[in-house]
């Protein structure tokens, strides 16, 4: 069984680890061990504030492991920010057209440009998406995406009204990138992977170093307009669970890889909007068939799994006895559920 929980300290070696194989593009999970500590301390941080009951989203971070609960072995990650902007802004190309005419020959013509964002005062993300390749299976990979709007879903009022995620963009093997190769190398002089890293580390040299002056898309290489917007290879499914959620793609593309940018209003998230909590009425002595879903603790700590349950009413359920003992859950608490799978499922 899978068990998503918050990141704790005792999870630095194993998240180092997992992180030693995310490749070049995941920006928010670097091998870095001391931003590792850092990331779970603020983490820990932002849930122990949730029970401060604070009136609106302050750019608190929120990071989950996905866990074997029978090997106790870190096999996913995935992160949620309250709040993009404030201090160190959010920043984007924007895909917009300028307007050309002359009437003495007779042109009348648009060109698309990529145009500088900043924006300090954004909206809610997801990101740090990660699983071992040997778990991504049996809709595991579904489950540590969605799971998160679970958590939104029990605890709206710390997000924003909209909810955004950046893709990682097309690069190869090697952690080359077209786009980066065609802007951004010719004015911060270092490699795409090396940018990457320090995009995490420090955004200030971005603002330093990036002009903002629109940059003219039919004057790019063909291989970096072939990219614009489009997600990794390794990302294509994570777009379809998105888009199967309700999310679509914005106007915006990353500065490094461009990769695309989805967005969706909160409440209008598949599972946010149907999900709903229930009183755990009883167990079940064996696993249920049929339609699988998240469920997660209504109490301090969340945990989630996936499972079947038998609905006895709308807001009364039962669960197999071993997923209430491995989320910790007594029978009389509330959890909060939903369907792993939407009417139309998508992608992994």
């Amino acid at each position: 069984m899978l068990i998503v929980r918050p990141v704790a300290l005792e999870d630095l070696d194993a998240l180092e680890a997992l992180a030693s194989q995310t490749g070049v593009g995941l920006t928010t999970l670097p091998p870095d061990r001391k931003f590792l500590r850092k990331r779970i301390k603020s983490s820990l941080a932002s849930f122990e504030k949730i029970a401060e009951d604070p009136d609106a989203p302050g750019g608190e971070s929120y990071l989950f492991v996905m866990e074997d609960a029978v090997e106790k072995r870190i096999v996913g990650v995935c992160g949620l920010v309250s709040k993009t902007g404030g201090y160190e802004p959010f920043y984007s190309y924007r895909i917009e057209t300028e307007h050309f005419k002359s009437e003495q020959i007779h042109i009348d013509k648009s060109v698309p440009i990529l145009k500088l964002n900043e924006d300090h005062n954004g909206p809610s993300e997801i990101g740090s998406l990660f699983l071992h390749p040997d778990f991504r299976r049996s809709g595991n990979g579904r489950f540590l995406q969605l799971v998160r709007f679970l958590f939104v879903a029990e605890y709206p009022h710390l997000f924003e009204p909209t909810i955004i995620t950046e893709i990682r963009g097309v690069s190869d093997e090697h952690g080359n990138s077209p786009f980066w190769d065609a802007i951004g190398r010719h004015f911060f002089g270092i490699d795409f992977k090396h940018a990457d890293y320090l995009s995490v580390v420090n955004k200030k040299f971005i603002a330093e170093l990036m002009p903002d002056h629109p940059i003219y898309i039919t004057m790019l290489p063909d291989a970096a307009r072939a990219v614009i917007g489009k997600p990794h290879e390794q990302s294509k499914s994570a777009v379809a669970n998105l888009e199967a959620e309700g999310f679509t793609r914005t106007n915006d593309v990353d500065i490094f890889d461009a990769g695309p940018c989805l967005a969706c209003k909160r409440d209008e998230i598949r599972t946010v909007r149907e999900s709903r909590r229930a009183v755990v009425g009883g167990t079940l002595d064996s696993p249920v068939p049929g339609e699988l879903f998240m469920i997660c603790s209504t109490q301090p700590g969340f945990h989630a799994c996936v499972s079947g349950l038998v609905a006895d009413s709308p807001d009364r359920i039962r669960l197999p006895k071993d997923v209430l003992d491995a989320m910790s859950i007594q029978i009389g608490q509330s959890v909060r559920y939903a369907a792993l799978h939407s009417s139309q499922p998508k992608g992994e």
